[in-house]
This record gives C-alpha cells, sequence and structure tokens, in this order.
C-alpha cells in the first residue's frame, strides 16, 4: 500500500452531469448484482470523468496511470483508486473554490495530518437526500426525539466540521426535541436525561453517539438509579472509537450485549463510514450482524499486492461511492481490513453485497472516525 501512495504522492508533486433522481428512486438495497453493476458503473464512469476534467491533480493521476476513462471495456476494479492518506497531504477540489461552502475535517491524534474534504451546496444535499434513504430504514420517515451521546458541539463557524460534529450535525437532522446526554464539563446531564426519559417514554426515540463515548457514558458511567426500562423504545445508531475498545477486548458482540442487559436496549445499530466519503454508510443488519451495500455505493477487498479478493478472505477495504462530486473521493483504499461475505444471498434480506470489518491494517496512523467489528 505504502508504494502505490508514494506513486500517487509523486503524481501529484510534478457535468456531472449526474442526475440522482434516476437512482434515488430504487430502494437503497433493492437491486440484484446485475441491475446494480449496470446502473453503478455508468454513473462511475462519469463521475470519474467528472473529477478528471474538473480536478487539476487527479487528472495528474489518471495521465500518468496512462488510465483510459471511457474504455467501455473498464470494470469497476479497473478504476483508479486514491489512497485515503492522500486526503491528508493534498486539497482535492472539483468545482470553483468560491462555491465552497463547507470543510469537513477527518478526526486524529495531535501532530496528525487530517484529511481535509471540501463540498459544495449540492455535494453537501446531495449527501443528506442519500444519508436519509438509508436512515429511513431503521427510523422510518418522521423524525424521532433524539438523544445525542456527547456534548452539544455549539460551533462558531458552520462550514467547518471536524469528523465528529459534522456526524452530530448530519444525523441530527433526522432528530427532533434533542438532549445532549453530556454538559460542557463532559458530565452526565442526569436532568436533562431523565426530563427525556419521562416526556418520551411511550414512543419511539432516535439515540446517536460514537461507540467509545457510548461505551464510557451509557455502559460504564451511567448510574443505575435511572428507570433504564425508559431506552427500551431507543433505536441506537453508533460508529468510530472501536480502536480505544479493541485494547480492553471489547467487540461489536460484547458492546452489545453489555449495552442490552443495563438498558433493556435491544434496537441497536453499528455503522462503518469514512468523513472521506461523507452520506455514504454502511449500516448493520440487525438480522445477520453484517453491514450490507446500498445501491449508492459498493465495495472490493484487496490483498497487499492490490489484487481483488473473492468472498471470506480477509484484505483492505476499497470503497465506492456515487456522492462525491465536489471532489474526488469516490473511488478510495481505505486503511481498514474487512472480509466480503456474499452478495444479494443475505439471510437478512437486503440486496447487495455485505461484509464485515476486523479492525485497523497494521502501522495505519489511529483515526476515530471509520468503524470496527
Amino acid at each position: 500500500m505504502e508504494k502505490y501512495y508514494i506513486q500517487i504522492y509523486r503524481i501529484l508533486l510534478f457535468n456531472p452531469m449526474l442526475k440522482l433522481k434516476n437512482i434515488i428512486k430504487y430502494s437503497p438495497y433493492s437491486l440484484e448484482k446485475s441491475q446494480k453493476n449496470k446502473l453503478f458503473k455508468d454513473f462511475f464512469t462519469e463521475l470519474t470523468f467528472h473529477h478528471y476534467k474538473k480536478c487539476k491533480d487527479y487528472k495528474k493521476i489518471i495521465k500518468n496511470l496512462k488510465f483510459k476513462i471511457k474504455n467501455r471495456k473498464n470494470e469497476l476494479q479497473d478504476f483508479p483508486m486514491l489512497p485515503v492518506k492522500t486526503f491528508k497531504t493534498f486539497k482535492l477540489i472539483s468545482v470553483n473554490k468560491k462555491k465552497i461552502v463547507k470543510k469537513l475535517v477527518s478526526s486524529g491524534t495531535t501532530g496528525q495530518n487530517l484529511s481535509e474534504i471540501y463540498l459544495d451546496k449540492k455535494n453537501a444535499n446531495d449527501q443528506m437526500v442519500i444519508l436519509s434513504r438509508i436512515i429511513e430504514k431503521i427510523l422510518g420517515k418522521k423524525r424521532l426525539p433524539m438523544l445525542i451521546i456527547d456534548q452539544n458541539p455549539k460551533l462558531k463557524n458552520r462550514s467547518i466540521f471536524n469528523a465528529r460534529a459534522a456526524a452530530i450535525f448530519g444525523f441530527s437532522l433526522f432528530g427532533r426535541d434533542y438532549c445532549y446526554l453530556l454538559n460542557e464539563k463532559n458530565e452526565i446531564d442526569y436532568q436533562a436525561l431523565n426530563n427525556f426519559l419521562k416526556k418520551h417514554e411511550n414512543e419511539r426515540f432516535f439515540i446517536f453517539g460514537f461507540t467509545s463515548l457510548i461505551y464510557e457514558y451509557l455502559i460504564k458511567k451511567l448510574s443505575t438509579s435511572l428507570l433504564v426500562s425508559n431506552f427500551k423504545n431507543g433505536i441506537l445508531l453508533h460508529g468510530g472509537g472501536w480502536k480505544k475498545l479493541e485494547k480492553i477486548k471489547i467487540n461489536n458482540e460484547l458492546f452489545k450485549k453489555k449495552i442490552s442487559k443495563k438498558l433493556k436496549l435491544n434496537n441497536i445499530y453499528n455503522y462503518y463510514g469514512l468523513v472521506e466519503q461523507t452520506g455514504s454508510i454502511f449500516i448493520e443488519s440487525k438480522k445477520c450482524g453484517y453491514f450490507h451495500a446500498s445501491i449508492y455505493s459498493d465495495i472490493l477487498i484487496r490483498d497487499h499486492n492490490f489484487k481483488v479478493l473473492e468472498k471470506d478472505s480477509r484484505g483492505l477495504i476499497q470503497l465506492f461511492s456515487l456522492l462525491p462530486t465536489s471532489y474526488p473521493g469516490h473511488n478510495i483504499l481505505t486503511e481498514d481490513i474487512g472480509e466480503l461475505k456474499g452478495e444479494d444471498d443475505c439471510k437478512c434480506g437486503l440486496k447487495g453485497k455485505y461484509f464485515i470489518v476486523h479492525g485497523r491494517a497494521k502501522k495505519s496512523e489511529m483515526r476515530g472516525c471509520s468503524d470496527v467489528r
């Protein structure tokens, strides 16, 4: 992987056109392989050509790799991928800079270079439209009362978001009557929580947070004196922060057991996604426990030589998305290890590819915006 990144690094140193309405009309998990592949490839080819025309640095990459975008023989796996760390080194933009309305910054430890993702109004809106199509599969179409396992971000500059704040603001669009669990001192606000639970004890409500924070505050620190049965109508969506839990031997299954035992909460959904492909998330099916790719995204698994692997083989995760139009983040090689388990034949009934994530590849930088099973 390092050699491939160095190649991209050296290259950088020296319309669409896409109508999402044509694909939004389909349910996110409704198309079988033959139906999805044609639709996805056509969109993806045009999207790649768009970035080739609009992003000078991306054009350098394509030219230096001698890749012919419009070659009809191209398969999805043939299109050049960008190592995720590329976005930590270069500012890649495919629209007029004056049209940028939002910058997303990946999370990371002090001293690390962070990814910077630039969105224009169209791209930001498209992301929310697609995210809503995916989220409504677990929340329904109505906005639900929302408990956020975090502080209120209270951003002064709403044009710049880190990954954590971006997730809170993004998912808050599916909620109402918000309650933030933590006060400004990072302590549980029991009065606010009790008021929220009493007010909504007879209706469904949405719980959102990063996995590590949920473990820290809901599982470890939350007082059992609360009427925990009031959580039974909650729908929990969580992601990120698994690196910290791996160190204490907490995996996804144990996490679910602990939170279910303490809060009588059973509607629990893990999600996988990158800030570099905001809006294209992969949600874990409650019935099967696997992450599923929607019709707006796709996934391949590659070995250390970048050969595409068949199912049941572990390797680096490559992610495809039809959403990024203001920056070339549509084809990314991640630093995560995953395993494809099948396509169109999952016992949960959802069509498309389904997979698991095993963790971060060795020697990768620690970053908390993706998800580990």
